[in-house]
């Protein structure tokens, strides 16, 4: 499987990336190991994800995040928190 993901930085920032073992990825960017723009901005929180079995759709979806701005990375983020309230 393979996903996509939003850390939200310990500045406010929000981060993107894809991964094929999310809580892996998450550990090894709260342990410095992760990327480059994490390490100076830890902790790191998980705040949204989405699974998608194809890799270039995950890639695909990660392009587009990543043009988004941030307020509408935080869209994205409470839209999914409604979603799982709700259910």
């Amino acid at each position: 499987m393979n996903y996509v993901y939003l850390l939200r930085c310990a500045d406010g920032s929000l981060y993107c990336g894809w991964t094929t073992d999310l809580p892996s990825r998450v550990r090894a960017h709260n342990a410095g190991a992760g990327a480059k723009y994490t390490r100076s901005r830890l902790p790191a929180e998980l705040v949204y994800s989405e699974q998608y079995e194809d890799r270039h759709e995950a890639l695909s979806r990660e392009w587009h995040i990543k043009q988004m701005n941030h307020a509408d990375k935080e869209a994205l983020i409470q839209s999914a928190g409604c979603r799982r309230a709700e259910e």
